[in-house]
């Protein structure tokens, strides 16, 4: 994880040698370790490059990079595979050295092609006078670009900076492909040609797919003086990934399901799906290459291999490098339970699970009556139903004397439901269940000071509730509970680990059954390719922000290049089936997954939004629509920036 940042000038009068303060405070929060600026001067242009290093694996590399011949690189990126790097070697150096031999444009294309993992780059070619840059497929690390002064500069950051009283300029650069500008000719022309390289897809028949994201598209929010262009010679990045199987089914999905369509949910259901030979295969499959995913992510990071033995049997003398976004859900329970396959036993493991204080004494009560509610639809077990009564019933009974119960929201309760399964499956394993706390005070504050500033230039009301809600929970600040003590805790784990990406590819979201039950299958697989294609533009850029505010780096098990085309091969009902109720017919595959890994009640819980589990879309105010613009995003104050630096993160 880094904050890369470039500033090019084509006007000397326009040209700064420094960034502004609090543009560069924002930088400087996503890489602690180290920082640099670079000047590059030419005839007709001045460049600015500055990096900020999160030290994760390898020699610790300070950026930006400059070659013998005057080229610069920016990464901010982990490559998992495509390209060899080793244990000790640092992947930016690694790119770096690659990009130097490149001998054309195709050569360039060909190398980020290969790479696997999330990346965003700037990469300055001096003897061409190009700048390249982009992100990955999925948009997975965040990239802004912000146009001024009629043409005569251009910036591109990690993240941005908000000013009072001006409308937000800056914009994501999408995740369409390559970028390239030739800044020799754009100061002779007097206006920005964006040439781009597009993602496509090339079938064994040798078929080439159109390119999602059109160049009127791209071109649409962007001033008039800059106008993105097709490459003539026609190249492009090869996707990392397959298309979705289109394929419907013969039959009707529900002749599939007869044997079980009147089985009440429960897990026994799930069991009875499993004994079919072939779904027992997928599952198996889908486990075997989602373990890689997470193993990947868990161990390509730099570990204290200078503990003296007899501290390593200290609990107090090892700390946490991997930490977990948990609910207690079916994705996060799925995470932790691969993770602890692979990062070292003697290290515990952060499960972050973020509580937004209730308006009312508890919320326990009224998450009893909507699990009642859903019991009597059919659509959970009464099983679960009676353990998530048994453990909201005492936080009602008590809420008035202790007031730690206005944090018991659906997400606290399914956490700790969750923590008892994972102990059960590995009670060697040191499970660091931290309890975030986020009261109505600190949430207006920290949004002012902060969170503002990270989620722009996203706006909505669901931007805001989710920008924050992973904010808090990323920050790691909190409560560890346990029989013997409660004392206050700050993960210092480097790597973040999240779900993003089952419910897109899982049919997770109530809109999918919706859809489901008015388009059919075929109406459902659009959807979810509709997902897909926009998910680096809805939820990636943000939270890649957001967790790069505390020096951590967001990694996305889920969306792994060969998890996605695993997941693409597969037909959609063996995905999901829509025809069995919530909590079982969502994700399927993912809760026969579960199943099979040991979980029990965490399987077949239903899907829960951040925004409503956490109880933060209830904070504030109760009629709101998630795709409203968020009033309170637009509140953007610098008069207390002085004070920001105080602000631990």
């Amino acid at each position: 994880m880094c904050g890369i940042f470039c500033s090019v000038s084509f006007s000397v009068e326009h040209f700064s040698k420094d960034l502004k303060e609090d543009l560069l405070y924002n930088l400087k929060q996503r890489g602690p370790n180290s920082h640099k600026q670079l000047l590059k001067s030419d005839v007709n242009y001045r460049c600015l490059f500055s990096g900020h290093v999160l030290h994760l694996r390898g020699v610790l590399t300070t950026q930006p990079l400059e070659d013998e011949r005057g080229n610069v690189f920016l990464w901010n990126g982990e490559v998992f595979s495509g390209i060899k790097v080793e244990a000790e070697e640092n992947d930016t150096q690694i790119m770096f050295n690659y990009l130097s031999s490149c001998k054309s444009e195709s050569d360039i294309l060909s190398l980020f092609s290969k790479v696997r993992g999330p990346w965003s780059f700037i990469y300055y070619q001096a003897s061409s006078h190009y700048l390249w840059f982009g992100r990955d497929f999925f948009g997975r690390r965040s990239l802004l670009w912000h146009f001024s002064n009629l043409g005569k500069s251009f910036f591109l950051s990690s993240v941005g900076a908000q000013t009072a009283g001006v409308a937000n300029q800056w914009q994501e650069v999408p995740a369409s492909g390559i970028f390239r500008i030739d800044l020799k000719s754009t100061t002779v022309s007097k206006c920005v040609i964006l040439k781009l390289y597009p993602w496509i897809y090339i079938s064994r028949e040798n078929v080439t797919e159109e390119c999602v994201n059109s160049l009127t598209q791209i071109s649409a929010d962007l001033p008039t003086f800059v106008s993105v262009v097709a490459n003539e010679a026609k190249l492009y990045l090869k996707k990392p990934v397959v298309p979705l199987n289109m394929m419907l089914p013969q039959a009707p999905l529900e002749t599939h399901c007869n044997d079980i369509s009147s089985i009440p949910p429960t897990r026994e259901t799930l069991q009875v799906l499993l004994n079919d030979g072939h779904m027992k295969e997928v599952i198996q499959q889908f486990i075997d290459i989602l373990s890689v995913a997470v193993k990947r992510r868990v161990l390509c990071l730099h570990r204290d291999e200078n503990l003296a033995p007899n501290e390593v049997l200290k609990t107090c003398a090892r700390r946490a490098n991997v930490a977990i976004l948990f609910s207690g859900g079916i994705d996060s329970m799925v995470i932790a339970t691969l993770a602890d396959r692979h990062i070292p036993l003697d290290e515990p493991i952060d499960l972050l699970n973020v509580a937004f204080m209730t308006k009312e004494k508890t919320v326990s009560a009224s998450f009893n009556k909507k699990m009642s509610k859903q019991k009597n639809h059919g659509e959970i077990p009464s099983e679960e139903c009676s353990k998530n009564a048994a453990a909201a019933a005492p936080a009602a009974a008590d809420a008035a004397a202790n007031p730690d119960k206005q944090f018991s929201v659906p997400d606290r309760i399914t956490g700790r439901a969750g923590l008892k399964e994972l102990q059960a499956i590995n009670p060697s394993r040191i499970w660091n269940f931290v309890e975030i706390n986020v009261s109505l005070e600190e949430l207006q504050k920290l949004r002012r000071t902060r969170i503002c500033h990270l989620v722009q230039p996203m706006d909505t009301v669901l931007d805001d509730s989710i920008g924050c809600a992973v904010w808090f929970a990323s920050r790691g600040l909190g409560w560890l509970v346990t029989q013997d003590e409660v004392k206050s805790y700050q993960s210092t784990a480097k790597v973040v680990l999240t779900g993003i990406g089952a419910d897109e590819q899982l049919a997770g979201y109530s809109r999918h059954r919706v859809r489901f039950q008015t388009h059919g299958l075929e109406g459902l697989t659009k959807e979810i390719v509709m997902e897909l294609g926009r998910i680096s533009s809805r939820n990636l850029g943000r939270d890649d922000r957001v967790i790069g505010d505390h020096g951590k780096e967001a990694r996305f098990p889920f969306l792994d290049e060969n998890v996605v085309s695993f997941l693409n091969s597969l037909p959609i009902w063996e995905k999901a089936n829509l025809t069995l109720p919530r909590g079982i017919g969502e994700k399927l595959i993912l809760r026969l997954a579960a199943v099979e890994l040991g979980l029990t009640a965490s399987a077949l819980l239903p899907k829960r939004a951040m925004q409503f589990g956490s109880r933060i879309a209830k904070m504030e105010s109760n009629n709101e629509k998630a795709s409203d613009k968020c009033r309170r995003l637009q509140i953007i104050s610098l008069e207390n920036f002085s004070t920001e630096k105080d602000i631990k993160s």
